[in-house]
């Protein structure tokens, strides 16, 4: 490992930070040295009810914060924070009310909007009356099917105002894979919109929105955005104006919740069947996003903060957070290459971006396309770069410094929907050396462990936590008895949380991560279920089963498709056009195999298991232990040093 930092904050601009300020304040209460991040992250998980009330007011957190911070917190699931506290999400989000700018969105290059937080407000006053018309209270659940676009910031605060629940998706969704998710929920109202541009094209969402409606009994109104002008709605369906139309603006009124209510509704890759529903509270998504945005990114006041992501990911939720910081927030939506392969360093310069976040496979695209911003753009404002998704290379590290800008922050991120935050993240006040996540994440202890659940140092093993976190899930929708939740993240490590991520801590108090422990598929780091695309590959006739994995090729992973086809079917281009259509059409286009392939036979427990472990081993030339479990373990010869893996 090159010890050697690619960048180093000065002590000027150590000083500037709030995770400075923040450190010399718990230094004060604590009474402790706390000279170096390192101090002050083992502070803050030695003694979590001091660091995560001194957050709450550092944040300036509105509500009432009661004298108790921590129940239980010896146990892993079980911990109970601030049990005495009252607060809503949105209010905390529209603390301002000001002509400065709360929203600015680009859609590729065909609409440019700007809110001000005035006008933010709003709309929201006007969406949170038309909901409540609509019969949405504290704990109904509100679905948004819809692009990265101000109306679903606004709706998702008017649903959390009232104290409802909000889950999203994005658009790119088939039918079915937003039924698997919303049809779960029981969502009394749904935003959807009526199309989207992706790289210079329009797609028209209105047949997608008019079936996934007429599918949830549980809906009352559907309210359809217009944003490609496509014309009128039908089947019953609202236009977003139609919906608030009758409504003039009023003061907002926020409903208080208690810490641990409910607040989002997010979902798994569903690798074993349908995505599970996790549960995320008010109070524990507020509190962590506060310090990461504040402490970990280093946002200020009137900052202007970007993250490439849909509504479909966690990161959406991550970045709508921003405002509680006072920040505006840059939305973008379409394909981060459109046009002529710039616009989002376009954006950057226009909009004086001051963080910039995307994914680990943007920046191993721009590289590849040859773009040069630190020569085409002006990126004078830009502090922070941050990278998320995937595992982000060391080539990539090169390549942000040389050619994007020299002095900035570059935080490679790493966490999850489950926890809807980071486990590992950027610091401010540290070098940043090649390859490496800076820290773990203040307030997370979070450790390495081997496979008998000793803390490792200096070798790979698996990212566990092991004391407990206010973003911790509530738990599963419909998990009454709290076992699917327990049995996702505590069944490996007794009161421990498993993540599931394979790790290294470095020398440098680091953290490498060397992808997911399971099957899991990450093509461009977006996290894809088996399940999901088995569901689609069934509905082929000719095909009679198959398997997928992710190949680790050219540092990213590749889907590939196993097909067993019936007998005397050829899998000619035809068919391999059919399957990735039907793949495409009823999920996203980030499920489609990149290979398609024939095979014989595919391997199986004794119990009918597919072992997509086993097969991914054998593709990637790795030893298959426990063969003795498999019904026909001579399948596996029939994935070995295959021609059409090699291209």
């Amino acid at each position: 490992m090159q010890n050697a930092p690619l960048w180093s904050p000065s002590k000027a601009q150590i000083e500037a930070t709030n995770l400075h300020q923040f450190g010399q304040l718990a230094a004060q209460q604590s009474g402790q040295i706390l000279d170096d991040y390192a101090a002050l992250w083992r502070w803050s998980t030695e003694s979590p009810e001091a660091f995560w009330s001194l957050l709450w007011d550092f944040g300036k957190v509105i509500g009432t914060k009661g004298e108790r911070v921590l129940l239980d917190g010896d146990k892993m699931p079980g911990a109970r924070w601030f049990p005495d506290a009252s607060l809503n999400f949105a209010e905390n989000l529209l603390r301002r009310s000001d002509s400065g700018d709360a929203l600015v969105f680009w859609g590729e290059d065909r609409v440019k909007q700007h809110f001000s937080w005035a006008e933010l407000n709003a709309e929201v006053s006007r969406c949170q009356q038309a909901l409540k018309q609509a019969g949405v209270v504290a704990g109904d659940r509100v679905a948004g099917y819809l692009p990265n676009m101000p109306q679903t910031v606004i709706a998702m605060l008017a649903t959390t105002s009232l104290g409802a629940v909000w889950s999203s998706a994005s658009p790119d969704f088939g039918v079915e894979g937003v039924l698997d998710r919303f049809g779960q929920i029981e969502p009394k109202v749904m935003f959807c919109v009526d199309g989207y541009y992706y790289n210079g094209k329009l797609v028209d969402c209105r047949a997608k929105n008019a079936q996934v409606s007429s599918k949830i009994p549980s809906l009352l109104t559907t309210v359809e955005i217009p944003y490609i002008e496509s014309g009128a709605p039908e089947n019953g369906i609202l236009t977003w104006q139609q919906f608030v139309a009758p409504f003039s603006t009023q003061a907002l009124e926020f409903t208080p919740t208690a810490f641990n209510h409910p607040l989002y509704i997010m979902f798994s890759s569903g690798t074993t069947g349908v995505p599970k529903c996790i549960v995320h509270s008010a109070g524990g998504t507020l509190l962590q996003h506060l310090k990461e945005h504040l402490l970990h990114t280093d946002v200020k006041v009137d900052d202007r903060l970007f993250y490439f992501t849909t509504c479909g990911w966690m990161m959406w939720n991550w970045l709508v957070s921003g405002l509680a910081a006072e920040a505006t927030l840059l939305l973008y939506d379409g394909s981060p290459f459109a046009g002529n392969k710039q616009l989002i360093f376009d954006l950057a310069q226009a909009e004086r971006m001051t963080h910039l976040g995307t994914s680990a496979k943007f920046i191993e695209a721009a590289m590849k396309f040859g773009l040069q911003p630190m020569k085409s753009h002006n990126l004078q404002n830009l502090r922070a770069l941050l990278s998320t998704g995937s595992p982000l290379s060391p080539e990539s590290y090169d390549y942000i410094y040389s050619e994007i800008k020299e002095d900035m922050l570059l935080a490679s991120i790493s966490g999850g929907t489950d926890i809807v935050s980071c486990f590992a993240l950027g610091c401010p006040t540290r070098p940043v050396y090649r390859g490496q996540l800076q820290c773990r994440g203040l307030g997370m202890a979070v450790d390495v462990f081997d496979d008998e659940g000793q803390p490792v140092r200096g070798d790979k093993g698996e990212l566990v936590c092991t004391r407990p976190f206010p973003s911790m899930p509530i738990g599963f929708w419909n998990d009454e008895d709290g076992s699917r939740y327990k049995s996702a993240y505590f069944e490996r490590f007794d009161n421990i949380w498993c993540h599931g991520d394979f790790v290294e801590i470095t020398a440098e108090d680091g953290l490498i991560i060397y992808g997911r422990s399971d099957a899991v598929l990450n093509p461009g780091g977006v996290r894809i279920g088996t399940a999901e695309i088995y569901r689609q590959v069934e509905q082929i006739d000719e095909v009679l089963e198959s398997i997928v994995i992710g190949q680790q090729w050219q540092n990213d992973v590749r889907v590939v498709l196993f097909v067993k086809l019936r007998e005397g079917v050829v899998l000619d281009a035809d068919l391999v056009n059919r399957i990735k259509a039907q793949i495409r059409s009823k999920t996203t286009p980030r499920h489609v195999p990149a290979k398609v392939i024939s095979v014989a036979d595919i391997p199986r427990t004794k119990s009918g298991k597919l072992v997509e472990l086993a097969v991914r081993d054998v593709v990637h030339g790795r030893v298959v232990k426990n063969q003795e479990a498999l019904a026909n373990p001579e399948a596996l010869k029939l994935f070995e040093n295959l021609p059409d893996l090699q291209h």
